[in-house]
């Protein structure tokens, strides 16, 4: 047989609960096979807030897993040789900090080692880019300077210090995930890019004799949809377009340093809660379009699970991810030939589209003064694209099998109990996590602590790297809360665009939406002024794509929008309510803490008095739980397959007419 290329990187994405029990799951996958360790942080890990504060109520251990202090970090990685192997962390604003006590516990690890040479044996990534999250994913902290700052000091650390680690992954993901085209993917994740190099050079940090290390260090993470022919030569043109930037723009003359490395999950938006069994074909068409050119191939890949659109993967179903990539890269020849697509007219011209396109918005994100200042440009434009492809599924435009096309199936064994179809987050998690985070603190040095966070706080109020003052922190027992104030003291906080005022909408109304906009009317008119409804982000949960996708649609059909961005507390949504006199409040939530921060908002409005308003539930919700939250007084529940945002609008003048004891309309009725 032909020697075959050495296979990409495989990994899962996971991590819940509680640190013991992801290590379990680590240790199981790489019993599996599984080649590379991607840890997912819970929400308050990933946004610097410890178990205790009242943000993270609800949020401990549901979409990742707790790091609140160097003792959860060392059970974390218990038994698994850090120095031995190559860990991507998704952890963006906190990345300094989890970095930090990542490499305190591989120094623990090999105790006979000196520190220095443990190291620059660590090999991983930090993702650490924030202006991704600015116009997607929203587990910001800090404002843009500030970010860049640390993300600055992070690489210009791991350059020399930590040599073989990737100290950011430029990630493109989640910008297809709000919405982006190719293009706009392209563009936004390159221009990101030149922000941070350019940040790093003109901080001083790094002599540019060593610039190009820094440059060869960065690394890319990216999205895979559906469209294979496009997504490939999308690969194709971000190699072409790196090469091009970082040889003319910063002179790197090693192309060792040009390459374009990149780790890939593919597409989750695609993936659907109607007929889940078809999200397999969909992963494996998406897995290839990163694997079959030879010359555009990705370093690491990992895929989600059949059933992420029902809810957090159960391990058999990250083991069937795991099974598809090993069937690819050992069962079958991808491995033995060089790359299947040169020479293609056909790829060559949708690569040279590509690049063109990518370099025109490029240019216009430049001219604003780049990715930072363009940050309110580019979330509008990612909110309007994702509009754009909503109305084209809607409108049977696009077709999605299962849930625009071909919607007639049988019975799936698969999801025939969707309450064992997916795994449910230890509700212990949290009480653990606080008891441990009291205990923590009592065993520490305090004054040990004090002088650490003293020393970061002076740091921060100059140019001095952060790294040094951070390691220390950890090694004092300081926690991630407490780092991330200290910072927050110095830094302040911030609160990024949402995109929705200034995003272009349903451009052609239809008579669907047409017969909503005179149901908003005449049942504004009844009760005395327009219809106002609160679209509220209560927890930690960032993903507000869908919620800016509804704010967007519901003024679309003549409501008056009020939606204030991420991050709020089930007692702010409750007073935005009641200073705005809404008719509606809708909640999303894909974080699962439904059943915890939903129930408070019920709450709050029963006390000030607003009983009257009906509370609608957005998000990746189980039967069972929308059972519970319907029978707790909420008016309606909707998922990911209620695809139709026209009708979900009728929905909600539904529930206002009901709730004021109005007639209803026959023609479209609440589920």
């Amino acid at each position: 047989m032909a020697e075959k290329d050495k296979p990409w990187v495989m990994r899962t994405y996971a991590g819940h609960s509680t640190a013991a029990a992801s290590n379990a799951l680590y240790r199981t996958n790489l019993a599996k096979g599984q080649t590379g360790l991607s840890v997912a942080f819970d929400l308050p890990t990933q946004t610097g807030y410890d178990p205790d504060s009242p943000l993270a109520r609800g949020e401990v251990g549901k979409v990742g897993v707790p790091v609140p202090h160097l003792g959860e970090m060392r059970r974390l990685f218990d038994d698994i040789p850090l120095a031995e192997m190559n860990t991507s962390m998704t952890i963006n604003a906190t990345a300094m900090w989890l970095l930090a006590m990542y490499q305190v516990v591989a120094e623990e690890q090999s105790p006979d080692d000196d520190p220095a040479d443990v190291a620059r044996r660590l090999a991983g990534t930090t993702q650490n880019d924030i202006i991704k999250e600015y116009l997607s994913r929203g587990t910001y902290v800090f404002g843009p300077q500030h970010s860049l700052r640390l993300i600055s000091d992070l690489i210009a650390y791991t350059v020399t210090t930590v040599p073989k680690w990737n100290p950011i992954n430029i990630c493109s993901y989640h910008l297809q995930e709000a919405g982006a085209t190719p293009t706009q993917e392209l563009a936004y994740a390159l221009a990101t890019a030149i922000a941070v190099l350019d940040a790093v050079r003109d901080s001083g940090q790094v002599e540019p004799d060593d610039f190009p290390r820094v440059v060869g260090r960065i690394s890319f993470f990216v999205n895979a949809g559906v469209r294979f022919v496009e997504e490939m030569c999308k690969m194709r043109a971000f190699g072409r377009l790196w090469d091009e930037i970082t040889r003319e723009r910063y002179g790197v003359d090693d192309e060792r340093m040009r390459r374009f490395r990149y780790g890939v999950q593919v597409n989750s938006l695609g993936l659907t809660e109607a007929q889940p069994e078809n999200n397999v074909q969909r992963i494996v068409l998406e897995m290839l379009g990163v694997t079959l050119s030879k010359d555009a191939r990705a370093r690491a890949v990992q895929l989600p699970a059949w059933n992420e659109a029902l809810g957090l993967p159960r391990p058999w179903d990250q083991q069937w991810s795991l099974r598809l990539q090993q069937v690819l890269a050992y069962e079958s020849d991808l491995l033995e030939h060089d790359d299947l697509f040169a020479g293609s007219h056909v790829v060559e011209a949708k690569v040279a589209e590509l690049v063109e396109g990518a370099r025109s918005e490029i240019d216009r994100v430049q001219a604003m003064g780049g990715a930072i200042e363009a940050v309110e440009y580019m979330k509008q434009q990612l909110v309007s694209s994702h509009a754009a492809r909503r109305a084209r599924i809607e409108s049977g435009e696009e077709k999605i099998v299962g849930v625009n096309v071909f919607t007639t199936t049988e019975p799936s064994p698969l999801t025939a109990d969707l309450d064992t179809a997916i795994m449910l987050a230890d509700p212990e998690a949290e009480r653990t996590a606080l008891e441990g985070l009291v205990a923590w603190r009592e065993a520490r040095d305090q004054a040990a602590v004090d002088d650490a966070l003293a020393r970061l706080a002076a740091d921060a109020r100059t140019e001095v790297n952060l790294m040094p003052a951070t390691l220390a922190a950890v090694r004092a027992g300081a926690t991630t809360g407490e780092w991330a104030a200290t910072l927050r003291e110095v830094f302040g906080e911030y609160r990024g665009p949402t995109g929705v005022s200034g995003a272009v909408g349903v451009a052609d109304a239809g008579t669907e939406l047409t017969r909503v906009r005179e149901r908003v009317a005449a049942t504004g008119d009844e009760l005395g002024g327009r219809l106002r409804l609160l679209v509220g982000k209560p927890g930690l949960d960032g993903h507000s794509n869908g919620a800016e996708q509804v704010a967007v649609r519901a003024r679309d059909a003549g409501f008056e929008v009020v939606y204030q961005g991420i991050r709020l507390t089930p007692e702010q949504i409750v007073a935005a309510a009641v200073a705005e006199d809404v008719h509606c409040v809708g909640l999303s939530i894909l974080s699962g803490s439904h059943m915890e921060l939903v129930p408070a908002v019920l709450d709050g409005l029963r006390e000030a008095g607003l009983d009257d308003v009906p509370v609608i539930v957005g998000g990746i919700i189980p039967d069972s739980d929308a059972r519970r939250l319907r029978e707790a007084g909420v008016a309606a529940v909707y998922t990911p397959k209620d695809f139709g945002l026209t009708e979900i609008m009728g929905g909600i003048v539904d529930v206002i007419r009901a709730a004021h004891g109005l007639d209803a309309d026959a023609e479209l009725v609440t589920r």
